[in-house]
C-alpha cells in the first residue's frame, strides 16, 4: 500500500527528482484540497526555537499548496517562497494575497541567487528531498543569518493499522498495478534521527527533531482522490490509473467504506551557529 510518501511516492535520488518533481503541478488545485497542513504543535516546537516576528525575513522552500504557509505568515514576517510549479505559485499568491509581505519566485531552489547571511528563517515542508542534499544544505546554511534556523518537516502516512486485512488487500492491488512487492514500514524515530543529524555534516549545530502522531479517515471516493496528488499515481497511463483506483475503492467499500491513515510527522530543526 502506498503509504509511506517519501520511501515509495517521492523518494530522495536524482532520477525520481527528473522523471517526477514536474508532477505535482499538474494536480494542483486536487493537491491543495487533499493534501494535509500540519499539527499547531509543530509551529509552537518551531517558535519556541525560533521567534518570528515583523522584522524578521523568511524563506519557504517548495510552498506546493500552501500547506505550511500560514501559521509563519501569522507571526508579521516578511516570507518568500520558492516554487517550481507555474500553477502552485499562481494558487499560493492568490490565496495569500492579504499578506503584503508575502511573495513568490517561480523557480528551482537551487537557482535562485539569495544574498548569504540576510534570512532569519529557512523551512521546507515535504519538499527538501528533491532537492540534492548537499546542495540544499549548503545553500540554506549560506542564506541564513548567524542564529538563523532551518525548519524540515514532512508528513509519512501509513497505511489503516486498525484493518489489517483491507491493508493487506490494498497492498495486492499494488502488487498488480505498480509492481509494489511489499508494503512501506511505519516511519521511526531513528530515522527521524538519522535526518536530523545530517544537519552537522553542513555546518549546522543545535540539531533537534521531534515526532507529531494523528489519524486521518477517508471515504473510498476521498482516498482516491488523495492518491491522484502523489506523483507516481499521477505517471501512471490514465487508463491503468482509473482501474486502480476503482479497484481501490471497491475494496474499501468491501471492508466498510472507510480507511483510517495513520499520520507521522517527523520535524527537525538546525541553527546556524
Amino acid at each position: 500500500m502506498k503509504q509511506d510518501k517519501e520511501r515509495r511516492i517521492e523518494p530522495n535520488t536524482p532520477s525520481a527528482q527528473n522523471s517526477l518533481a514536474w508532477t505535482f503541478d499538474t494536480a494542483a488545485s486536487a493537491y491543495e484540497k487533499m493534501r494535509p497542513g500540519y499539527p499547531s504543535s509543530l509551529y509552537q516546537t518551531i517558535f519556541d526555537y525560533i521567534p518570528l516576528g515583523k522584522s524578521s525575513n523568511a524563506v519557504e522552500v517548495g510552498i506546493g499548496g500552501g500547506q505550511a504557509t500560514l501559521p509563519v505568515l501569522q507571526t508579521g514576517c516578511r516570507l518568500t517562497a520558492v516554487e517550481y510549479g507555474e500553477h502552485f505559485s499562481s494558487l499560493c499568491r492568490d490565496k495569500f494575497s492579504a499578506y503584503p509581505d508575502f511573495s513568490v519566485i517561480t523557480a528551482k531552489f537551487e537557482d535562485v541567487n539569495f544574498k548569504p547571511g540576510t534570512f532569519d528563517f529557512v523551512f521546507s515542508a515535504s519538499a527538501f528531498h528533491w532537492i540534492q542534499e548537499e546542495t540544499g544544505y549548503k545553500k540554506v546554511f549560506s542564506m541564513l543569518r548567524s542564529g538563523g534556523a532551518f525548519a524540515r518537516f514532512a508528513n509519512h502516512p501509513f497505511g489503516d493499522k486498525g484493518n489489517p486485512k483491507l491493508r493487506e488487500e490494498i497492498q495486492k492491488l499494488y502488487a498488480i498495478y505498480m509492481n509494489s512487492s511489499s508494503a512501506p514500514a511505519e516511519y521511526t524515530e531513528s530515522a527521524a534521527k538519522a535526518r536530523a543529524d545530517t544537519a552537522y555534516q553542513y555546518g549546522f549545530c543545535d540539531v533537534k527533531y521531534e515526532l507529531f502522531q494523528r489519524t486521518r479517515t477517508f471515504s473510498a471516493k476521498e482516498y482516491t482522490a488523495l492518491l491522484g496528488t502523489y506523483s507516481d499515481h499521477i505517471s501512471l497511463e490514465e487508463n491503468i490509473r482509473t482501474k486502480f483506483f476503482s479497484e481501490i475503492e471497491k475494496t474499501i467499500n468491501k471492508f466498510g467504506g472507510k480507511i483510517t491513515i495513520y499520520d507521522t510527522i517527523d520535524l527537525q530543526l538546525a541553527r546556524k551557529p
